[in-house]
C-alpha cells in the first residue's frame, strides 16, 4: 500500500531532526519522525502477518496456489467466427461455444510455441490458421487462445518448467496429466466450452482422465493434421476435450463432417477383462456400472468378454520379436508392454526424422523430464523400422477383425497410479509404464477412442474408454451419447452401494472340498477349483492354505487382483508362507508392480535360500527395475 500524499502547504519534516546529548550519548527524534516510523512498522506488520496467512493457506492447500485461470494459458486472443447467415437459414452448429488450442496449433500472424521458448524464439508466425482451428470459426465457435503443454509434446504429466504446470481444477493435488494439459485444465475449470490438442501415446485421454472430463482421440488420419506441429506423424491424431457430451458430440460431429442422423441402434460391447486387473478399483465402479447401463437399454447386446493381450500376442505375430520369454500366463500382458516398446520407438524414431536437425543445432533448454525423452530420440538407432509399422497394421486388422463395425471394446482409460503433484520420477516412471500398456492399443493400431468420466473412487477421478475400429468415429461418438445418461445413473448408484468382495461364488467348505479344489486344479478345472477353494473360505477362513490355494487357481484364470488379495490373506495369517510370497510375487509382476513383485520374491528368499523359481524371478526383476 502507499500513504497519501501530504497536503504541500503543511509538509512533515523530510529529515529526522538528530541531535546528540553529550552526557548519555542517545539520539533524538522529532514527534513527526516518530510517527511515521510507527506507520512504517504497522505497514511492514501488516504485510508481514498477510504473507504468513498466505503461506499457512498454501500449505494447507498442498503447496497449491489457484491462478485466476488455473494456468492454463500461454498467450489469451480472440478470434471471432464467421457472420451468422440470415434467417430463415439455420444458426451455425457451434454458435455461443469457445474453445482454446494448445500450443501446437498455427494461428495466423502468431508464433507457434510448441510448449519451449527456443522453439517459439527459432520460428517465424504463422501464414495460416491450422485447418482444423479455420473449420471450428467457420461452423461459430470463438477462439479465446492457446494453452500450456509439455514441451514438443514430450510429457505425460502437464508439466512445463516455463510456463508453468496448470492446476487440476477437479483435484488440485493431482496432475493435470500430458502433453495437453492446458487444454484439458481450460475445459476442466469451464473457462471454455470445447479445447483441441493432440494425442500421440495417450496424451489427450491421460488429461481428460485426470481432470474429470471428456477427451477424444479420433482415427488416425481422419481430421487433418496442416498446420499442427507434430511430434510423432503416424502416431498423432488432433484430439478434442469437453465437460459435455452434447458438446463433444457437436463439436465431433463438425469436424468429421458427419450427417446428423439418428444413432445406430445395434451396438456390442466386448469388455478387455486382463486390462481391468490393472485397475485397482471395484468392478462394481466399472464393469458393472457398464453391465448395468446397457441392460437398460435397447438395441444393446449383452457384453461380451475378452482377454486383448492374449488376443493381440495370439494375432499380430510380428510383435513376438519383441516380447521377452514368458510363460503362457505371461503371454497376453507380455503382448501389451512390447507393444508399447513399439509405440514408443515409432515416436522416438519419428521426433527424430522430423526435428533432429533442430535439436542438435539449438539445443534446446529443456525441464529435466523432457530433456531425458529427447536425449532417447535423438540418439534412437533401431535399424528395423519395417517390422514396427508392419505391427500397426496387423493391430489395426486383428482389431478390426475382433470389433468388426458393431463393436465397441472397453478398457480403463489409465491405471489407478495416479499421478500426484512432487511425485518422485520414479513413480512417474511407473504410471507411464503402465499407462502406455493400456493406452497404447487405440495409439498403435489407429482406431477411435473416447475417454469418459464415471466420477470419482477414493476422492480421484475415474474413467473408462471406449474404443471402435479405424474410421468409426461418428458411431462411437453417437454410443456415448446414446447411454451417457443411463452410464451415469448406475455410476450415482454405484458410488452410493458398499464395496462387495470380488470373489467367484459364495458357497460352503471344508477339508474336504479343498481337496476336490486340488483335484480340480490338477485337471485344470480352473474355475471348479476356486469354487471348491471358496467354499473351503466360507467354513474355515483361517486357514492359509486355502486362500494360497484360490490365488493359484486365480493366477490361472488371469485374475491377478484376486490372486494377490488372497495371497495378502495367507500372509497375514502365516508369516512363513512361501508359497504365498511366490504367488503374490507373480501377481504383482503381472499386474506390472515390479518393484512390489521384487521384494515378494527376495523374501520367498530369506525364507527358502534355495528356492530357484524365486531366485529367477529377482534376477528377471532387477534387470527390468535396472
Amino acid at each position: 500500500k502507499t500513504l497519501a500524499k501530504p497536503s504541500s502547504a503543511n509538509p512533515p519534516d523530510r529529515t529526522m531532526e538528530v541531535s546528540k546529548c553529550p552526557s548519555l550519548g542517545r539520539f533524538h527524534v522529532s514527534s513527526s519522525a516518530k510517527v511515521w516510523i510507527v506507520v512504517g512498522i504497522g505497514v511492514a506488520g501488516a504485510i508481514i502477518l498477510a504473507e504468513t496467512t498466505r503461506r499457512r493457506r498454501r500449505r494447507r492447500c498442498g503447496g497449491l496456489e489457484r491462478r485466476e485461470d488455473f494456468g492454463a494459458f500461454v498467450e489469451r486472443f480472440e478470434l471471432l467466427p464467421a457472420p451468422q447467415p440470415p434467417p430463415p437459414a439455420a444458426r451455425h452448429p457451434l454458435a455461443d461455444l469457445s474453445f482454446a488450442v494448445s500450443d501446437s496449433f498455427d494461428i495466423k500472424n502468431y508464433v507457434t510455441g510448441f510448449g519451449n521458448p527456443d522453439w517459439k524464439r527459432t520460428h517465424e508466425p504463422a501464414s495460416r490458421t491450422a485447418v482444423v482451428v479455420s473449420c471450428l470459426l467457420k461452423h461459430g465457435a470463438t477462439c479465446v487462445g492457446r494453452t500450456v503443454m509439455d514441451e514438443l509434446a514430450f510429457g505425460i504429466t502437464g508439466e512445463n518448467v516455463h510456463y508453468g504446470t496448470p492446476t487440476n481444477p477437479d483435484v488440485p493435488q493431482l496432475m493435470p496429466g500430458g502433453s495437453a494439459s492446458g487444454s484439458a485444465v481450460a475445459v476442466a475449470a469451464g473457462l471454455v466450452d470445447f479445447a483441441l490438442g493432440t494425442d500421440i501415446v495417450g496424451c489427450v485421454r491421460i488429461s481428460a482422465s485426470l481432470c474429470g472430463i471428456f477427451g477424444f482421440r479420433p482415427s488416425h488420419g481422419i481430421l487433418s493434421t496442416i498446420g499442427v506441429l507434430m511430434n510423432s506423424r503416424s502416431l498423432e491424431t488432433v484430439g478434442i476435450f469437453a465437460r459435455e457430451v452434447s458438446v463433444l458430440h457437436r463439436v465431433g460431429h463438425v469436424l468429421l463432417q458427419a450427417s446428423v442422423l439418428g444413432p445406430k441402434r445395434k451396438r456390442r460391447f466386448i469388455i478387455a477383462d486382463d486390462c481391468f486387473q490393472l485397475l485397482r478399483v471395484p468392478k462394481q465402479k466399472t464393469v458393472d456400472v457398464l453391465s448395468k447401463a446397457i441392460q437398460s437399454l435397447s438395441g444393446y447386446q449383452l457384453p461380451e468378454h475378452v482377454n486383448i493381450g492374449q488376443y493381440i500376442a495370439s494375432n499380430v505375430p510380428s510383435l513376438k520379436e519383441f516380447r521377452e520369454p514368458c510363460t503362457n500366463m505371461q503371454k497376453g500382458i507380455s503382448a501389451l508392454k512390447a507393444l508399447s516398446t513399439v509405440m514408443l520407438l515409432i515416436q522416438r524414431y519419428e521426433f527424430k526424422t522430423d526435428h533432429g536437425e533442430w535439436v542438435n543445432s539449438v539445443k534446446p533448454k529443456l525441464g529435466p523430464d523432457i530433456s531425458s525423452r529427447l536425449l532417447a530420440a535423438v540418439e534412437c538407432t533401431h535399424e528395423n523400422n519395417k517390422s514396427l509399422y508392419k505391427i500397426r497394421a496387423e493391430l489395426r486388422a486383428a482389431l478390426n477383425s475382433l470389433m468388426k463395425d458393431d463393436g465397441v471394446l472397453v478398457v480403463p482409460t489409465i491405471p489407478d497410479s495416479l499421478l500426484q503433484i512432487n511425485s518422485k520420477k520414479k513413480l512417474t516412471l511407473d504410471f507411464e509404464d503402465r499407462a502406455c500398456t493400456l493406452l497404447s492399443i487405440a495409439g498403435m493400431s489407429g482406431c477411435c477412442q473416447v475417454s469418459i468420466p464415471l466420477g470419482k473412487h477414493d476422492g480421484y477421478p475415474l474413467s473408462i474408454s471406449f474404443m471402435a475400429t479405424h474410421g468409426a468415429d461418428k458411431f462411437l461418438l453417437d454410443t456415448i451419447l446414446d447411454m451417457h445418461s443411463s452410464l451415469q445413473e448406475q455410476s450415482r448408484i454405484a458410488s452410493s452401494l458398499q464395496p462387495t468382495p470380488d470373489i467367484n461364488g459364495d458357497m460352503d467348505a471344508s477339508e474336504l472340498l479343498k481337496e476336490k479344489g486340488n483335484a480340480a486344479f490338477k485337471g485344470k478345472q480352473w474355475n471348479k477349483a476356486v469354487s471348491y477353494y471358496s467354499e473351503a473360505i466360507k467354513l474355515s477362513n483361517t486357514c492359509a492354505t486355502y486362500f494360497c490355494n484360490r490365488a493359484a487357481a486365480y493366477l490361472e484364470l488371469g485374475c491377478f487382483q484376486q490372486a494377490e488379495a488372497d495371497c495378502n490373506q495367507a500372509i497375514s495369517l502365516d508369516k512363513k508362507n512361501v508359497k504365498a510370497y511366490l504367488r503374490r510375487g507373480t501377481a504383482r509382476e503381472m499386474l506390472l508392480y515390479y518393484k512390489e513383485a521384487a521384494q515378494d520374491f527376495k523374501y520367498a528368499l530369506v525364507l527358502e535360500p534355495q528356492n530357484k523359481a524365486a531366485s529367477t524371478a529377482e534376477r528377471r526383476l532387477r534387470k527390468l527395475l535396472a
